[in-house]
């Protein structure tokens, strides 16, 4: 299973990770486009990865009815961009008793990304975290503006910067969704050199062979390279932010 020896991997290298994978892909550019293998079998997975490698694990809930049956299994639920502004549904999540972690919209400011957490907390939830995953810009393109990440530390959540899904071509195929994996390794440097506390990447063996998103997809094989790097640069900028402080 792929999921599962992407999991392995991972924690062979001796991180500290949440294991991501979506038992439903709602938001695919066509409706020929692969979507999943379902919540039950999804969960399933999920289940196991999270039992048999010891991981915690995060998927997407789209649905105010899939908040509780999720919850029995993610550690973490997380709301797709494009749900941003749902508030029923960021408050249902809130009150699972899971930790949130809301994916800013395309379409958004990152000062506009105060009102979603906001809606987060009032439903009791403490446990939020922030998602940066670019901005629209003109068509079928996204950017990533660097000032976001230090305006949003200022909410006083964990912000988290989705390095992948940053160099998505939305609807770029045609068909699908394009991407632009070559420029994963300098993006995610420039993220963690800006202070985000996680990083998120769609990582696969075979990114030309991935059911979804394999254009902007982080191959294996320079997953741990880049990962050594960003752990480098992490503790560079904290050493800084100490020494600043002292």
């Amino acid at each position: 299973m792929m999921a599962r020896e992407c999991a392995q991997r991972a924690r062979a290298a001796g991180l500290d990770f949440v294991f991501k994978s979506s038992f439903d892909k709602a938001n695919r550019s066509s409706i020929k486009s692969f979507r999943g293998l379902g919540m039950e079998a999804g969960l399933e997975i999920l289940r196991q990865i999270k039992d048999e490698i010891g991981v915690p694990v995060l998927t997407d809930v789209h649905d105010v009815a899939q908040i509780e049956t999720v919850a029995a299994v993610a550690d973490v639920l997380q709301i797709p961009a494009f749900l941003c502004r749902q508030t029923d549904l960021i408050q249902e999540a809130a009150r699972s008793g899971r930790a949130v972690n809301i994916k800013k919209g395309q379409f958004l400011a990152p000062h506009d990304a105060r009102n979603i957490v906001e809606k987060a907390q009032t439903a009791g939830c403490e446990k939020v975290l922030i998602t940066e995953r670019g901005v629209s810009f003109g068509y079928n393109i996204l950017v990533v503006d660097m000032r976001s990440f230090p305006i949003m530390a200022e909410f006083g959540v964990p912000v988290v910067f989705d390095v992948t899904h940053s160099l998505q071509l939305p609807g770029g195929l045609g068909h699908a969704t394009g991407g632009l994996s070559e420029y994963i390794e300098p993006l995610a440097r420039a993220g963690v050199a800006c202070g985000v506390d996680a990083v998120f990447m769609e990582v696969h063996d075979a990114p030309e062979r991935a059911p979804s998103d394999g254009p902007n997809m982080l191959p294996l094989t320079r997953m741990g390279a880049l990962l050594e790097t960003l752990r480098e640069v992490h503790a560079l900028v904290k050493e800084q932010a100490r020494a600043a402080k002292s």
